[in-house]
């Protein structure tokens, strides 16, 4: 079985004879292809840098917040004697 799913494989990229590619692989970069493929880009980016943003944020929150909590417990407050 998988001698023929190789030779049919080989086969297969042996007939291709033209490979299709985006326009920043042909080097038209005033494309719009090649447009919206940074603006693509980018978008994720952002959306990945505002993910990231707000877990940093996450934790200066629970810091902040235990830092509160921890200088306000009862009965932790000391008594001159």
């Amino acid at each position: 079985m998988s001698a023929k799913l190789l030779t049919g494989f080989i086969l297969l990229t042996l007939a291709v004879t033209r490979a299709s590619a985006c326009a920043a692989c042909f080097g038209k970069n005033d494309s719009p292809m090649a447009k919206g493929l940074n603006a693509g880009i980018f978008s994720l980016l952002a959306v990945v840098g505002a993910f990231w943003i707000l877990f940093g944020s996450f934790f200066v929150f629970i810091a902040r917040r235990a830092r509160r909590v921890a200088s306000s417990l009862p009965g932790e407050e000391t008594r001159d004697v």
